[in-house]
């Protein structure tokens, strides 16, 4: 496929998503706060010539040419943030560029890649493709919030494969754990704590709290390793004098691919005494196969294949996709988060590259 990616058009690529991205960090987007962000998103790509549609707080477009029977290729990368950490020696909203370096809140997560992916974009609609394309920025992705890419993707053509340009340092991440969030109780019966009456629910919920510690699932994968369970929040107790007659606790669980989340909650069910409730179970681990030509790509251009402990919206797509993008997963959700103006310049030739070079099975 023939694109126009001179180091004249790069280096003016690169300027423009800097640009975005320094207009987009001056806008704080909190998730569920992100109509500023988004507003000036939409101006940008509809300035660009792109055909925009918006749903929410989310933004996308279709690329020129489209065709029923192709695959379709879907570019996702969110707009929202998290709250700023304590720490931030620069204020998190106003962009400041230091050398090669672009500060600010979201910049790394994922700023970077949402930028960089849209240029890439921009160059790919412009070139006979044998595939159809999609580029989605998508809000609430920070919260798995209802209100980001699962309210769209109804809206949009079914995607055959996609590409989450979350920082990966541009390596093809084709696994991602997954997530589930249990709420533990175990019930006592109250007494009074002086004399040898009633149930400690404490003690009742010590030997489940041990069991997640201590327990290995079965199916263990060469990418994601073991799913892992941790208690992370214990209350019981009303004063000092009084047996508790419940004590709640929460647990994080991260799956990997060989697993649904829905097999491991049967699974902790059958284990321990206590009521588990699972606040949902949609956050599944995704993955791509490593051997889907897209990877291949990757693998070609020098790419090498990984899996990632982080949550991202791959979690709620409904086909096979992989993370990759700009910057450093160390640096999201940390003071004084940044991204390279490098790295979103090789990103664009990255994005590039790869996408003309693909051919779809």
């Amino acid at each position: 496929m023939n694109i126009d990616l001179s180091e004249q058009r790069l280096e003016a690529l690169t300027a423009e998503a800097v640009g975005l991205l320094s207009g987009l960090i001056a806008r704080p987007s909190v998730s569920r706060d992100e109509w500023a962000a988004a507003d000036f998103m939409e101006a940008f790509m509809r300035r660009a010539g792109l055909d925009v549609q918006r749903s929410g707080h989310n933004c996308w477009a279709v690329a020129r040419g489209f065709a029923d029977g192709r695959p379709t290729l879907l570019l996702n990368a969110h707009i929202d943030t998290v709250r700023p950490v304590a720490g931030w020696q620069r204020d998190p909203f106003v962009p400041q560029r230091e050398g090669d370096r672009l500060y600010g809140l979201g910049s790394n997560d994922c700023g970077g890649g949402l930028v960089a992916l849209l240029q890439a974009f921009r160059v790919l609609e412009a070139a006979e493709r044998p595939y159809n394309m999609v580029y989605l920025a998508s809000a609430e992705e920070e919260v798995s919030g209802r209100g980001g890419i699962e309210s769209v993707l109804p809206q949009l053509p079914r995607p055959d494969v996609a590409i989450v340009g979350e920082p990966t340092g541009l390596q093809p991440a084709i696994a991602e754990k997954g997530l589930m969030v249990l709420d533990v109780t175990a019930h006592g019966r109250s007494g009074h704590a002086a004399r040898n009456e009633g149930v400690n629910a404490i003690y009742e919920a010590l030997p489940d709290i041990e069991w997640f510690r201590t327990h290995r699932f079965a199916r263990v994968s060469p990418l994601l390793g073991e799913v892992k369970t941790t208690v992370t929040v214990v209350h019981a107790g009303t004063q000092h004098n009084v047996v508790p007659d419940t004590c709640t606790f929460t647990v994080d669980v991260r799956s990997n691919e060989l697993y649904t989340n829905e097999e491991l909650l049967d699974e902790i069910k059958k284990n321990v005494r206590s009521a588990v409730v699972a606040r949902s179970t949609r956050l599944n681990s995704s993955h791509i196969a490593p051997d889907h030509p897209l990877v291949a790509r990757c693998v070609a251009l020098g790419g090498r294949p990984f899996g990632s402990p982080t949550l991202s919206d791959q979690a709620l797509l409904p086909c096979p996709s992989l993370k990759l993008g700009p910057g450093d997963s160390a640096r999201s959700h940390t003071a004084d988060e940044y991204i390279g103006i490098d790295e979103i310049r090789r990103a664009i030739a990255f994005y590039c590259r790869l996408l003309a070079g693909w051919e779809p099975a």
